[in-house]
């Protein structure tokens, strides 16, 4: 059993607009040998979301519960990933998105009207323990994108697992650009050609100089005696 106690009780909770404020995170991890910035559209294809239980449910949620008033939004999110899915890892600084719902099983805790105000990051896990401080109630459970979509109980988690995946894509169309070579037109614009057998080097050019022909031009005028 873990040592670790999960929080509990309302009195810490933080209120907006008569709304409760909920945080929470979509832990990820990469299959092996299949990196999502190498294949393509298939993005889904190449990642598994963890996802965690309810006592009597069938459905799967991601981690998420209430920000509390002694800790940013970011510590709620990964402080809820180890509560409830015993994972740790690096947190996107950018929510995914803010939605607003309204609890369907526990709209009187939830604030008075049963509303709440959602904010979603993703977590990239880098380890997962095997005692957690909920595990006696929830169970957790790595799946692929498509099964995600299918057992996932909400439908603004819905839209944040879609936003997760755009922003996945993002990361792989910037990882491409950085990773590819630049185009033989971009690097001959740092060199000046002057002629077949003379070239002016610039900074980028300047270690290609030894192997390159060489030969001078001078144009001699004839001055006047004196």
């Amino acid at each position: 059993m873990s040592s670790m106690v999960a929080r509990t009780g309302r009195h810490r909770q933080r209120y907006e607009d008569n709304l409760r404020l909920v945080s929470g995170c979509i832990p990820y991890r990469l299959v092996k040998d299949n990196e999502y910035h190498n294949i393509g559209s298939s993005i889904e294809n190449g990642v598994e979301v963890l996802m965690v239980s309810s006592p009597n449910r069938d459905d799967l949620v991601f981690p998420k519960g209430g920000w509390e008033d002694d800790e940013t939004l970011e510590e709620a999110a990964c402080r809820e990933a180890l509560e409830e899915a015993g994972v740790r890892g690096l947190l996107k600084g950018t929510p995914l998105g803010v939605w607003e719902f309204r609890s369907k099983s526990r709209q009187d805790i939830c604030s008075l009207e049963g509303g709440c105000r959602g904010y979603m990051f993703s977590l990239e896990v880098t380890e997962e323990l095997e005692d957690w401080p909920e595990q006696e109630n929830r169970c957790r459970r790595w799946v692929n994108v498509k099964d995600a979509f299918m057992l996932c109980r909400y439908e603004w988690m819905c839209q944040a697992l879609k936003m997760f995946l755009v922003m996945l894509a993002k990361e792989a169309k910037l990882r491409d650009s950085l990773e590819s070579p630049l185009p033989a037109a971009d690097v001959v614009t740092d060199t000046q050609i002057v002629t077949p057998s003379c070239c002016i080097n610039t900074p980028t050019a300047q270690h290609h100089a030894a192997m390159l022909p060489f030969s001078w031009i001078l144009t001699v005028k004839r001055l006047p005696l004196t």
